[in-house]
């Protein structure tokens, strides 16, 4: 079964509803008011099969200016479109609205109904068809069918379906795969079941258990029940109207204009980056920072408009232009929207959403016009190369990068992977898969760099920076996991050395200068004088006249000379004294085969605070292994 959505569009009592009757035997019109005031208020919905297994739903819009809001909510997710002018009367303002509306929002599959042919004379029938077809020159209705109808004597109504079914043949179904999105057109509620929202799904399926959320509201829920044109069902498709029950959701949590769309899947856009096409029909020029009236799917909100090249919109313009909303809206690259003046109410342009989560743009912008442009012609390759360039230091996802060009995931795999090929971009993180550009990374890795470079020239008594603090001079808008593979790669270029926790640079320091070297000359005398048992930080420090700050940093630099050993944040040894002690006890291992603490301490004669530490140094350095209380040599 092919499933489509087929509406109208037209003028006040032309006869819309009357022709959806004539058509299904249904009157849409449920309103008492619109029962008694004999126009529809409302969007009225029923149902058409027709041979070759094609499913219409159908969408009856209102006609009158003032319900124009209404008419615009009742095309989001229309595949073909009945225009109906009325025989008697013509093309009306209606009519000339309606069509902008349908252009706009994407429409390109239609006919029109030439309603209450029964009321006019041949010859007039054929002047008005005439005309229609001068009106509808330029549209997507150029070369459409013109078929004259009525709805009261039934004549013509036999070849409409005919017609609809030829054209349903050739109309592209909605996708049904990708996440479902379900623009909600109504809610009401049942009694015993709760609330139902109704709409058309957009794309994907749903199915009855899935866990939803509304959007932009973000209240959460459950699929209690699905009907599709009235029968239960399991599942709904892309394509078809659906009333879905709700569990978890109250009445007055869910409105028209919100969004259905499966749990912790879409966000909500505060701005999008647009094609915008400003009507030739506008009464005034669009000015830079204008107020207007936003559409999409069946929502509406104020928009500011941010034109990107110009200060001024000339009616029958088109530009790239960032809107930014007077809320958040779930949006997603393609969809079509209108936007309306605000006074006086009518349609003025529309287009579509070229990148629904934009950076707040700085107008006159060469690579930000580069990607709308490429994002416009559907240039996948080098889309993915700018958006992924655009997101500076930050880099941004595989999932982000599909959402903002609103191409599949295949092609963006594709297009990843052409990219990576070409060594434009690089991928960061591996799950959740992070891009950066080429350019982002050099420069990531440049910082690094000089970072570094200022450390050591800083602070040239130590042996390095660590990895911790090193990491926190990446600028706060990058990931901290990008700090790895950058200091990976910069150690296979030479450009820095990592030792365990140490990040230095691979070129020795040779030079010290005579004061810090007499430091040391002193710091060595004075553990060589002390043998095996040399004193503590805080005596040596008073033994030199230097802080214990100092007398660390000259201990490390020390250290790396090879003078001395550090055996604990408090005990060092000068390194020839601390080797004695290595040579006696690997004799002795060598000849008893182990050795104890007590063993060990007649051996060196060292008192325990040194014994220990310096039997936990040699296990630490592979030389001894402990088993028990007794240590033996590694490997034996």
């Amino acid at each position: 079964m092919k499933h489509l959505i087929l509406g109208t569009a037209g003028h006040i009592d032309h006869g819309k509803t009357s022709l959806v009757k004539a058509l299904t035997g249904i009157d849409t019109d449920r309103l008492k008011e619109e029962k008694t005031r004999g126009i529809t208020i409302e969007l009225g919905f029923t149902h058409l099969a027709l041979p070759g297994e094609i499913e219409f739903g159908i969408v009856d819009v209102p006609g009158h200016e003032k319900f124009v809001r209404t008419m615009v909510a009742g095309v989001a997710g229309m595949d073909m479109v009945m225009l109906v002018i009325a025989a008697d009367e013509g093309i009306m303002p209606q009519t000339l609205e309606h069509l902008d509306i349908l252009r706009l929002l994407g429409l390109h599959s239609g006919l029109v109904a030439l309603t209450k042919a029964d009321m006019v004379e041949d010859d007039w029938l054929s002047l008005v068809t005439e005309e229609v077809r001068e009106f509808v020159a330029g549209t997507f209705f150029e070369g459409a069918p013109i078929i004259p109808v009525s709805s009261k004597t039934g004549n013509g109504i036999d070849k409409l379906k005919d017609e609809l079914a030829r054209l349903a043949d050739i109309t592209v179904e909605k996708k049904h795969e990708g996440s479902f999105r379900l623009p909600v057109d109504r809610v009401f509620t049942i009694s015993g079941f709760g609330t139902v929202v109704t709409g058309t799904l957009l794309s994907g399926e749903i199915n009855v258990g899935d866990e939803i959320e509304l959007l932009p509201s973000r209240v959460k829920g459950k699929v209690r029940g699905i009907q599709a044109h009235g029968s239960k069902t399991n599942s709904g498709l892309a394509g078809q109207r659906l009333a879905v029950n709700i569990q978890g959701v109250e009445l007055n949590q869910a409105h028209r204009g919100d969004v259905v769309v499966p749990d912790n899947h879409f966000r909500n856009s505060p701005r999008i980056d647009v094609r915008l096409d400003y009507l030739s029909s506008a009464l005034r020029d669009l000015k830079h920072r204008s107020i207007v009236r936003f559409h999409t799917g069946t929502s509406e909100i104020a928009a500011q408009v941010i034109l990107i090249e110009q200060d001024i919109l000339h009616p029958g313009q088109s530009a790239y232009a960032q809107l930014r909303l007077e809320q958040p809206l779930l949006l997603v690259s393609g969809d079509p929207y209108l936007i309306r003046a605000t006074s006086p109410s009518v349609t003025i342009g529309g287009g579509v959403v070229l990148d629904p989560f934009p950076p707040a743009r700085r107008r006159r912008n060469e690579d930000a016009l580069n990607l709308l442009a490429s994002l416009d012609a559907a240039e996948h390759q080098k889309t993915c190369a700018l958006i992924v360039r655009q997101s500076l230091l930050s880099g941004i996802s595989f999932e982000d990068i599909a959402l903002r060009s609103g191409i599949s995931l295949k092609q963006a795999e594709i297009a990843l992977q052409s990219l990576l090929s070409a060594g434009l971009i690089v991928q960061m993180i591996r799950e959740p898969r992070i891009f950066l550009s080429k350019e982002s990374v050099d420069s990531l890795k440049e910082l690094l760099s000089n970072e570094l470079s200022a450390y050591l020239s800083a602070n040239s008594l130590k042996e390095g920076i660590s990895k911790e603090e090193l990491k926190t001079r990446l600028p706060k808008r990058s990931d901290q996991r990008f700090f790895a593979p950058l200091v990976r790669e910069l150690e296979k270029e030479g450009k820095l050395l990592v030792k365990r926790d140490i990040v230095t640079s691979p070129i020795e320091k040779k030079v010290i200068n005579a004061g810090i070297f007499n430091q040391i000359e002193k710091i060595i005398n004075i553990l060589s004088k002390h043998g095996n048992e040399p004193p503590g930080i805080k005596e040596l420090s008073e033994m030199i006249d230097s802080s214990e700050k100092e007398l660390r940093e000259h201990l490390a630099v020390a250290s790396r000379g090879g003078f001395i050993v550090k055996i604990s944040s408090d005990i060092h040894y000068k390194t020839e004294t601390l080797k004695e002690i290595e040579t006696k006890l690997i004799t002795h291992l060598k000849a008893k085969g182990e050795i104890a603490p007590a063993e060990f301490r007649e051996l060196t004669g060292l008192s325990r605070k040194y014994m220990i530490p310096i039997l936990e140094y040699f296990d630490s350095q592979k030389l001894t292994i402990r088993i028990g209380d007794k240590r033996i040599m590694r490997g034996k």
